[in-house]
């Protein structure tokens, strides 16, 4: 996997909340794709890995980073790089997140919605349970 430029990380990057990650405690190919996965396989990668995302304790630095440092690999914080590609294209580079923090909140929506029920694939199990 080609290393990001560091031009792209922020100034002012923390890396003490990876410490408590809960990723820390899994195999990180489960949070980076394998060459050429595609279809229902890298859905289910995806989601299994923002299921660990979903109780973890740093989730918020840990999307904060990845949307200040324009992250192009992997789920951060719950965003999958689909995630993180919506993000970037509606946010204005001239005003883009550069500041600690300042990614979580331009991108507070997008965060909430990427653990929510439907982006873990557990949509139909509510759905049945409510029709039966």
């Amino acid at each position: 996997m080609p290393q990001q430029p560091l031009a792209q990380v922020p100034a002012d990057v923390r890396w003490n909340w990876q410490d408590f990650g809960a990723c820390r405690d899994y195999d990180q190919a489960l949070f980076f794709h394998p060459q050429n996965e595609r279809g229902s396989a890298r859905v289910k990668r995806d989601r299994a890995a923002k299921r660990i995302c979903s109780t973890c304790m740093v989730r918020l630095e840990c999307a904060d980073y990845a949307v200040r440092a324009r992250e192009p690999y992997g789920v951060w914080g719950g965003l999958s790089e689909e995630d993180r590609e919506q993000i970037y294209s509606r946010l204005d580079v001239r005003t883009y997140p550069r500041r600690q923090g300042e990614g979580a909140r331009a991108a507070a929506r997008e965060i909430a919605d990427a653990i929510s029920a439907q982006a873990l694939g557990i949509m139909d199990i509510v759905d049945i349970v409510d029709i039966a």
